[in-house]
């Protein structure tokens, strides 16, 4: 039977419990007994919780800033309807399986003061994903796709931030949460009509 590499056990594990009792609440020794390897062989491959943590948002959840990077490097590959289905979709999807695991942040304040320093340290944040969307939009305008008046960054804050309400509004009864496909076309089609109007 292949084992997996214990990399990719500890990122598993770590998913898992912070999934079900939070970050704040997961401890490496935790994480290190579920991959079944050592804390030390943890530490080998993150330096620390922080680290582990966001290594598990871009590498186990659905891939926002990849998605928004080929966007950007080729404006005007589908229709700007479709591209911005998709962005809503993929985000929508990324807050609603990363809500749950980053809430216990804010219970926090010196765990968030340590998650922020290792973000800035890495070059990473939530900031990110707003500024792909809005590197992605001036792209399309420079391509004519775009109304040259738009306000590129409002226009991605928008977007991105009703994707994330969208995790957030409906937590507590996820049953009632609006289906993603259906919540992310209408929020490309409202999006695009002060786009391109």
């Amino acid at each position: 039977m292949q084992t997996k590499p214990a990399r990719v056990r500890i990122l598993d594990a770590a998913h898992e419990l912070m999934l079900t009792v939070g970050l704040a609440r997961t401890t490496t020794k935790e994480i290190a007994r579920a991959a079944d390897c050592s804390e030390a062989a943890l530490y080998k491959y993150f330096a620390n919780k922080e680290e582990l943590f966001i290594s598990v948002l871009s590498e186990r959840l659905p891939k926002l800033t990849p998605l928004l990077s080929s966007l950007a490097a080729e404006p005007g590959r589908a229709g700007l309807e479709e591209n911005l289905t998709e962005i809503a979709r993929q985000a929508a999807l990324f807050y609603e399986q990363s809500f749950p695991i980053a809430a216990s942040l804010y219970a926090e304040t010196q765990l968030k003061r340590r998650h922020d320093d290792v973000m800035r340290e890495m070059g990473t944040g939530p900031h990110k994903p707003i500024e792909g969307l809005a590197a992605y939009l001036r792209a399309e305008q420079a391509a004519g796709r775009v109304s040259p008046d738009a306000d590129t960054f409002a226009a991605a804050s928008l977007l991105l931030g009703a994707c994330a309400q969208r995790a957030f509004a409906y937590e507590a009864h996820a049953e009632s949460r609006p289906p993603v496909g259906d919540f992310a076309a209408r929020l490309a089609r409202t999006l695009l009509a002060g786009l391109t109007g």
